[in-house]
């Protein structure tokens, strides 16, 4: 039977499941403890020279121990899925189901660190528990702090990642390259809009318009016009300043400085991308649109505009968040590729050529796009070699690699 997100049957079956197997994570030992040797050999005294030798050279934790395949998945519980700031405990589920979501699709350890309130810097606190890890998934943390965290932690010697940021991104990306493809439309010359000036609305923005990448790397696109719940973002827009985030869009984007509404914007784009809230978009809205659009109604579990609203109006590709329906848009196939390539190369920080190598591996991943065939299917564990592959070869490339 499938069921939908919003089916009362599948809270229910979700309860039990959690209920009966006390959460969705364990540890497992890798060696044997069955003698005295063993036992010698994988702790006292033998784990000694162990710590001897790390304690020479500290980048031999990732020969001797389990840092060269672990991460950390980090939140505050400040923006978890759709339901908000419900704190660090009620976090624990999702950030379960992440670490299973790695192990599964990347074969990487993952474990759960949700914080609770917290007194000092967060982003000290993730610092001082960054010697165990290979990597930080930072998740669900609200905006603007999402940003600052992950802007404080770049210099720590392993890679630090917002997914719901970056993930959403590159998957967005990948989506778009394929999406041209089908429809004939030239990537430099999308006008876009993007409804959502959250974590993700603003990562897609400076991937899209290339701020703060390395041009070398990155495609432009022609135009963005970036809409929050009070309209446009221009720039001189009253009260901008004080969010430095939005500051930078209205800076950046939106070059015509057109004030008004998300109609008023989605009148003649070529692009909508939707990370937003439910309902937001309707049917006349797509009509305004330039001829062929792509309409990416990214919300979860309801989409900005349902996929056969948008397609009546005359939209040619149309992706959701949900896996109902086709072109599921979802960083599930990004985010296991990226830190498995990180870990892989050994990698000091995910660069911008990462970031874009992982793109074009999962736009390549799909040969011949087709309108309901734009992206791979999330559950092909394939790509996520494909885009590890691409992530270690952009990480030697770039020269934060330590591997040898």
């Amino acid at each position: 039977m499938l069921f939908s997100p919003g089916s009362d049957e599948i809270y229910k079956e979700a309860l039990v499941l959690h209920e009966k197997n006390k959460g969705k994570l364990e540890v497992r030992s890798k060696v044997p403890l069955k003698t005295k040797h063993d036992l010698s050999l994988a702790y006292t005294p033998g784990v000694a020279e162990v710590c001897r030798e790390i304690a020479k050279d500290k980048n031999l934790a990732y020969k001797y121990t389990m840092k060269a395949n672990t991460i950390a998945i980090v939140t505050d519980g400040s923006a978890v899925l759709g339901l908000g700031n419900i704190g660090g405990y009620a976090a624990i589920p999702v950030m379960e189901g992440k670490a299973i979501l790695f192990k599964e699709f990347a074969g990487i350890d993952a474990f759960p660190l949700c914080f609770e309130n917290y007194q000092t810097s967060f982003s000290d606190q993730i610092r001082n528990i960054s010697p165990v890890f290979g990597g930080i998934n930072l998740e669900d943390i609200a905006a603007p702090r999402c940003f600052e965290v992950e802007d404080a932690l770049q210099d720590i010697g392993i890679p630090v990642m917002h997914d719901d940021q970056h993930g959403t991104a590159v998957v967005v990306l990948a989506a778009l390259i394929n999406a041209c493809k089908v429809t004939g439309k030239k990537f430099e010359n999308l006008n876009i809009v993007i409804c959502g000036a959250g974590a993700a609305g603003y990562a897609i923005t400076r991937l899209l318009k290339c701020i703060g990448y390395n041009p070398d790397v990155c495609s432009i696109v022609n135009e963005i016009i970036v809409c929050d719940t009070k309209g446009t973002i221009f720039r001189g827009r009253e009260g901008l300043y004080q969010n430095k985030y939005k500051f930078i869009i209205g800076e950046e984007t939106n070059r015509p400085a057109l004030a008004g509404s998300l109609a008023d914007a989605m009148a003649g784009a070529d692009v909508f991308i939707g990370v937003s809230a439910p309902g937001v978009v309707n049917e006349e809205m797509i009509r305004s649109m330039n001829t062929d659009p792509i309409v990416f109604a990214m919300a979860n579990p309801v989409p900005e505009i349902w996929p056969d609203a948008a397609k009546r109006a005359g939209a040619a590709v149309v992706g959701t968040g949900r896996s109902d329906f086709p072109n599921q848009i979802n960083n599930v196939l990004v985010f296991p590729g990226i830190f498995r390539g990180a870990l892989d190369a050994r990698a000091t920080k995910i660069t911008d050529e990462m970031k874009v190598a992982a793109a074009h591996a999962i736009a390549d991943y799909v040969p011949r796009p087709q309108r309901d065939h734009i992206l791979p299917n999330i559950l092909d564990k394939d790509v996520t070699k494909a885009v590890a592959k691409a992530v270690a070869d952009a990480a030697v490339k770039c020269g934060c690699s330590r591997h040898v």
